[in-house]
């Protein structure tokens, strides 16, 4: 009986000692995977910041950071360039109509329009001048198009203005702005005193209006650099000055200026002798009969003076 129960204890304490080792072994077996991902986690979390937050592999449990991802990197890409072109283009073209319509078309076709036209003159001096607006992108290919159309070219300048700086800084002030503008509205809702809600609302028009005077100023800087700004002066070729000089001279006017000269001098030379007739004429009478009284008076007294006395 005692072999038997010291047999038996032995048996029971082996018999334990088995399951344990069974159940630990259980337990490294089913438990290890889970252990095996959360230190890895941890450890990714902790060794590499980028992938913590996860561009485009998102996670269970995990934030999803990809807008503030791309935000760091639009303010971390270097700003567009925007070039404000300014040209002054004079040809001369055969066809003052034909160039002008066919400039049109060219301008229209690389994306532009045409912003103000004018006309002067007509024939041999007629002239045009026509304003265009040209996508920035399509600017050298519209300029060499309405180049094609000269026989010459008188004048050609672009200018160029860089206004990045000037865009970004007006964007800067106007996203300070409207967080004003937010923390402004935010005081007006806690705000109880109806003093306190005018004063606010007073701060809140002006920064309002700020903020659309500088977003109108942004978006014409834009626009400018959007579409550059082209002149056109369409001239006809000069008339050669043997053809200018046959062209002017008319036999018929040269014979009408010729009669009407010779008119007016016979015209004169009346005129004269109608006033010597009636004026002059008798103003000669007057000065005759005048001169020889004088002049018989003038004998008179000098016979009278050279009579000598009798002895």
């Amino acid at each position: 009986m005692d072999t038997y129960g010291s047999y038996s204890w032995k048996q029971a304490l082996a018999a334990v000692g088995i399951g344990f080792v069974v159940l630990v072994m259980v337990a490294a077996v089913f438990g290890g995977g889970r252990t095996s991902t959360i230190l890895s986690n941890v450890g990714a979390a902790v060794g590499n910041p980028v992938q913590d937050v996860g561009v485009g592999t998102g996670g269970s449990g995990g934030v999803d950071d990809g807008g503030q991802i791309a935000d760091a990197a639009a303010a971390a890409r270097p700003p567009e360039l925007l070039i404000v072109r300014t040209g002054q283009l004079e040809i001369v073209v055969p066809d003052l109509r034909g160039a002008v319509a066919d400039a049109g078309k060219r301008v229209t076709a690389a994306g532009g329009y045409i912003s103000s036209s004018e006309e002067s003159a007509s024939g041999a001096d007629a002239s045009a001048s026509v304003v265009y607006r040209i996508p920035a992108d399509r600017w050298d290919e519209a300029l060499a198009a309405v180049r094609g159309l000269a026989t010459e070219t008188r004048h050609a300048q672009v200018q160029t203005e860089v206004v990045t700086s000037q865009v970004v800084d007006l964007g800067a002030r106007i996203a300070n702005l409207r967080a004003s503008e937010a923390a402004l509205q935010a005081i007006m809702v806690k705000s109880t005193a109806i003093r306190d809600v005018l004063d606010v609302q007073t701060k809140l028009t002006d920064v309002r209006g700020q903020i659309e005077q500088l977003v109108a100023e942004k978006s014409v800087l834009e626009g400018r650099a959007a579409f550059g700004t082209l002149t056109v002066v369409f001239n006809l070729p000069a008339t050669p000055a043997a053809e200018e000089v046959r062209r002017g001279w008319d036999p018929a006017t040269d014979i009408d200026r010729a009669t009407g000269a010779l008119l007016g001098l016979g015209q004169a030379v009346a005129t004269l002798g109608i006033w010597l007739g009636i004026v002059g004429l008798p103003l000669l009478v007057v000065i005759a009969v005048t001169t020889a009284i004088t002049w018989r008076i003038r004998r008179v007294m000098a016979g009278r003076g050279t009579v000598q006395p009798t002895s």
